[in-house]
């Protein structure tokens, strides 16, 4: 039986290893091909390489359920295709053996993807990130198109990169007073943090002062703010490419703040219960195999797969926002669609034994 399950599980993992390498690749080379609408004289060919390269753990993580799903409709199709499903069953081997069998080698991958998620896609994202703003010039002004918003009292602050050594490039602050009124706006070319302070660098500063404005001009200027590289390194990048901890520390810092920390949640909940939505997906995919999709074509069944991934999707996309608007729980969002796919693999796999 060892030898067996072996023998399933090794066919079911080449298979998902085998999806996901050509799901990442063809996710790499359409962020390339959206790259190269960015090129200018500092961001060359070469640093759009960088970045796609260093922003492939990530996607890598993001694919994993659905490279799960169509693994395993290919890796144990093939065994129904070849009639050794039904010679295993007629040796006297349960539908419950066969899924253990399955399971098995998916804990491994569930394992490795939330450590990818949570050590490694976090750490290139931002450094993806950084390199980018950089290379395209990011201390020169505010920028529309990059960059991120942060709010801290009464002012709110724009910066277009941040770098991991607490360097930001290209600093932003409009301060409004109680009846949102801006008192002043400021530029800062850098902003270097030092000890528990901000220092920037080549600042300009507007003052509104009822019907007149007055420009001051510095080389250097103290920025007193409670928000440390730690925490900037969080913000800058969206809740779909941060790491359970650092959601979970920035929620509560939002919450602190009394901003919304929906969105937050929602990408927290996705993250943390990842492993069960890929155990959901693959529960259906082998429930297919017995059922359904049996005695189908490889083709019948990678377009199954992808619908099904696809609708999945859908569905995650579609309720994640419509927590935010109507007000239920976040984690119903993801805890909805995978409860569907569980339950619908549970009820096939009943009528197929």
């Amino acid at each position: 039986m060892v030898k067996l399950d072996r023998y399933i599980g090794k066919s079911v993992l080449v298979a998902i290893i085998a999806v996901l390498g050509i799901i990442l690749g063809l996710a790499s080379l359409f962020a390339f091909i959206d790259e190269m609408g960015d090129l200018s004289d500092t961001y060359t060919l070469m640093d759009a390489g960088v970045f796609v390269l260093l922003t492939a753990p990530r996607r890598l993580y993001d694919m994993l359920p659905m490279a799960a799903l169509i693994g395993c409709l290919i890796g144990l199709g093939s065994l129904a295709s070849s009639s050794e499903l039904t010679i295993m069953r007629a040796a006297g081997v349960s539908i419950g053996r066969i899924v253990w069998a399955v399971m098995k080698p998916m804990l491994v991958l569930m394992l490795v993807g939330l450590l990818i998620g949570e050590y490694l896609a976090p750490v290139t994202e931002n450094k993806a990130q950084a390199e980018r703003s950089l290379a395209q010039g990011s201390g020169e002004s505010q920028s529309s198109k990059r960059g991120m918003w942060h709010r801290q009292g009464d002012e709110f602050v724009h910066i277009n990169s941040v770098q991991p050594n607490g360097l930001l490039l290209g600093v932003t602050r409009y301060r409004f007073d109680n009846d949102r009124n801006m008192l002043a706006s400021s530029f800062a070319r850098r902003a270097q943090y030092q000890d528990d302070h901000w220092m920037l660098s080549d600042v300009s500063t507007t003052y509104f002062r009822g019907d007149r404005t007055e420009v001051i001009n510095s080389p250097e200027e103290r920025w007193d703010v409670t928000v440390s590289p730690q925490l900037l390194n969080t913000v800058v990048l969206s809740p779909e490419s941060l790491s359970i901890t650092g959601l979970w520390d920035y929620i509560h810092y939002l919450g602190d703040q009394g901003l919304n920390n929906a969105r937050y949640w929602l990408a927290f909940w996705t993250k943390v219960l990842q492993p069960a939505v890929t155990a959901a997906l693959v529960l259906m995919a082998i429930s297919f195999i017995f059922g359904p999709l049996r005695s189908v074509t490889l083709g019948q069944r990678v377009f199954t797969g992808v619908l099904v991934g696809f609708v999945f999707r859908i569905g995650q996309d579609l309720l994640g926002p419509s927590s935010q608007v109507f007000g239920f729980p976040p984690l119903l969002a993801v805890v909805i669609p995978a409860g569907i796919c569980a339950l619908a693999g549970v009820w096939l796999l009943r009528r197929a034994g």
